[in-house]
């Protein structure tokens, strides 16, 4: 072989080798690389709940600390009569008809009628009335006394989550206290809507509902109007003395419906008016947040805009309301409850009817409380 060719395949020897060689060094850096870009998983939780909470205390800090004065942009009250009041509060109330945004069902036939089955002692009746894709259903029972030549008073007895309709009527609930039978012993008709009962359900539900802008109680509104309607063409009950008690979330459905159902003149709120704000968005070790329970079909969009409960209250006033709570019961941490008493009761003292308003604070829990619903009432709707 002649000298010109070793020396070339020595050099192209050397090129070959030096190119293997430099391949594994770039391959053995791109693997260091790589490896050292691989960020911890733990650093990346960090990160993201860093950023969680970054969020958490902006929403935090707008509903709760920045409440006051968005309130105060949003309400424009006027005290100076009742009329006036009601007037300057129709704005308030139109936004608040856009929050439960409740849909139009139309009635599709007659109500329904049968004996319960359960509940013959008092000679409760089921009703049903269908309306369109979904029924109104509850129980009406009539006192003894109610006649044409009688009309009675009639209380919507409105049950809460994990209760009935027949639950008002119960005499093993502990509590409800069988509030409807004293109230048809007191001299009142009484009509227990059926609302979804389940946590889970309405969970389920309130997100379709979301998804055609509507909600639950939007829903259940409507159901009740409609049973009014054809309850209170009964010559035996009284259009104008209607009252309305709930518990727990029959206690949420007092207060949301009686804002938009004039018809309703007094109300009962047992175990369920809170500081909302707190209640809806700040856990807390003195009570049980929404924010730290399966409750989602509680949440709302565009509650807290402008509607915690003493706001609310404003659009039930001038109309008489009861507010029950017990010190025992976790739903709320009783002195909050007693400070948003406070200011809602300011928007009748403000009007002079001051007597109107009133709040119970027992050595009790997440109950009714007949010793001062069923007088409340009876002041307010017998003659």
């Amino acid at each position: 072989m002649k000298p010109s060719s070793i020396q070339f395949n020595r050099v192209f020897l050397a090129v070959i080798l030096i190119f293997w060689f430099g391949s594994i060094i770039a391959q053995g850096s791109r693997d260091e690389i790589q490896v050292s870009q691989e960020m911890p998983d733990e650093l990346k939780e960090q990160r993201t709940k860093e950023y969680k909470d970054q969020l958490e205390n902006y929403l935090q800090h707008w509903i709760i600390d920045n409440y006051d004065t968005r309130a105060k942009n949003a309400w424009d009250r006027d005290y100076s009569s009742i009329n006036a009041f009601q007037r300057s509060v129709e704005p308030n109330r139109i936004g608040w008809r856009e929050i439960l945004n409740p849909p139009d069902l139309r009635k599709t036939g007659p109500l329904t009628r049968k004996p319960h089955a359960y509940l013959t002692d008092i000679q409760a009746e089921w009703i049903e009335l269908p309306l369109g894709p979904v029924t109104a259903q509850g129980i009406l029972v009539l006192p003894e006394n109610a006649s044409k030549d009688n009309p009675v008073p009639i209380v919507i007895a409105q049950h809460g989550i994990g209760s009935y309709p027949e639950t008002p009527f119960s005499l093993s609930s502990k509590l409800y206290h069988a509030y409807g039978r004293e109230l048809l012993e007191a001299g009142f008709a009484v009509l227990a809507p059926m609302n979804l009962r389940s946590m889970g359900y309405r969970n389920y539900v309130e997100r379709l509902c979301r998804l055609i802008d509507t909600t639950l109680p939007g829903i259940e509104l409507v159901r009740m109007q409609h049973l009014l309607d054809v309850v209170l063409a009964d010559p035996r009950l009284d259009p104008e003395r209607v009252g309305m008690w709930g518990v727990s979330l029959g206690g949420m459905a007092t207060m949301f419906w009686m804002p938009l159902e004039p018809r309703i003149k007094a109300g009962v709120v047992s175990a369920w008016f809170n500081q909302r704000r707190n209640k809806m968005a700040l856990p807390d070790d003195r009570y049980v947040s929404f924010m730290v329970v399966d409750e989602e079909h509680a949440f709302f969009r565009g509650w807290l805009t402008e509607f915690s409960d003493h706001d609310v209250v404003s659009l039930i006033c001038p109309r008489p309301l009861l507010i029950h709570h017990g010190k025992s019961d976790r739903i709320a941490h009783w002195p909050q409850v007693v400070e948003e008493f406070e200011i809602a009761k300011t928007h009748y003292e403000k009007l002079n009817i001051a007597d109107r308003i009133e709040i119970e604070i027992f050595e009790g829990g997440h109950e009714a409380r007949n010793e001062t619903g069923i007088p409340f009432l009876a002041r307010w709707l017998k003659p």
